[in-house]
C-alpha cells in the first residue's frame, strides 16, 4: 500500500495591517470604547499638566527612557530598534509615551502628593502583602476534594497544583502566585485571607474565577514604599476623576 499523501493548504500572504484597519478590527471586537477612554485620559492628562503648568525637564524624560529600556531589556540600538519594530511603533511615539507617562505621574504627585501619608495611615491593611499559593478549580466537587486532601491527608500543595490547577501562574509554579498586595486581590480572596495565618489551609473559596484553595506562605508588614506611594496616587486621581465626572453629570 503506498503512502497517502495529503496536499498542505497554503497560507495567503497577509500584509502588515494598516493603521485605518486595526482601528476597523478594535470596532468589530469591540474594544473600540476602551482605546478610546485610554486616549481621552491622556488628552486629559496632558490638559491638566498645562493647567497647573507640570512639565519634565530633558533629564527626566532622558532618564525615564532609560529605565523603560533596562525594564525590559532593550539596551542596545539594535535590540531597541528590533522592539520598536515589533511594537510598529516610531523612536517618536515610544518617546511621547514615555513622556505622557512621566507627566502622569508628576500631575499625580503636584495634586495629591501631600494627601499620600494620611490616606495611607487610614487604610494600611489594604497594604499588607502576602506571598501566596493558590489551586484554581471550575466545580465546588473537586475543590472539597482538594482542600480535603490537603487538611486531612497532608498532601502536597505543590504537586496538587501542578496535577489540578488551572490556573496558568499556579499550574505553572506548584501553586505559587507570588508576592501581592490584598487590595489587588479580588474582594473575596482578600477577604478570606486577611486574618489567616501562615501555612493554613483557606477555600474552596467562589469567585467569578472558580474555586480556590488558598495557603498565605508569608505575610510582610505594611510599609510605605515607592510602590505603595505609587499606588496611592493612582486611587487619588481615580477618585477625584470620578467625583469631578459625577458632579458633570449632575450638572449637564
Amino acid at each position: 500500500m503506498s503512502d497517502l499523501v495529503i496536499e498542505q493548504p497554503v497560507l495567503p500572504k497577509i500584509s502588515p495591517a494598516t493603521d485605518a484597519e486595526i482601528v476597523t478590527y478594535l470596532r468589530r471586537s469591540c474594544k473600540f470604547a476602551e482605546i478610546a477612554d485610554l486616549t481621552e485620559r491622556d488628552a486629559l492628562i496632558l490638559q491638566l499638566c498645562e493647567q497647573y503648568e507640570v512639565t519634565v525637564s530633558d533629564e527626566e524624560w532622558q532618564a525615564a527612557g532609560d529605565a523603560f529600556r533596562t525594564e525590559h531589556k532593550i539596551l542596545g540600538v539594535a535590540e531597541t530598534y528590533a522592539w520598536l519594530a515589533r511594537q510598529r511603533i516610531s523612536v517618536e511615539d515610544w518617546s511621547e509615551g514615555i513622556k505622557v507617562r512621566l507627566l502622569a505621574r508628576k500631575l499625580k504627585a503636584e495634586l495629591f502628593g501631600e494627601a499620600v501619608d494620611s490616606y495611607y495611615l487610614q487604610n494600611r491593611e489594604e497594604y499588607q502583602r502576602v506571598a501566596l499559593s493558590q489551586i484554581l478549580v471550575l466545580n465546588v466537587t473537586d475543590a472539597m476534594k482538594l482542600a480535603k486532601a490537603l487538611r486531612e491527608e497532608q498532601a502536597s500543595f505543590c504537586a496538587l497544583a501542578l496535577e489540578y490547577s488551572k490556573g496558568k501562574q499556579s499550574q505553572e509554579n506548584g501553586g505559587f502566585t507570588g508576592v501581592r498586595f490584598l487590595n489587588e486581590l479580588l474582594p473575596e480572596i482578600a477577604q478570606a485571607i486577611a486574618t489567616a495565618i501562615e501555612g493554613e489551609i483557606i477555600g474552596p473559596i467562589h469567585t467569578k474565577l472558580g474555586y480556590h484553595i488558598l495557603r498565605v506562605e508569608k505575610r510582610f508588614p505594611p510599609e510605605l514604599s515607592e510602590t505603595v506611594r505609587e499606588q496611592i496616587l493612582d486611587t487619588l486621581f481615580e477618585f477625584w476623576i470620578q467625583e469631578n465626572s459625577k458632579a458633570k453629570m449632575l450638572d449637564a
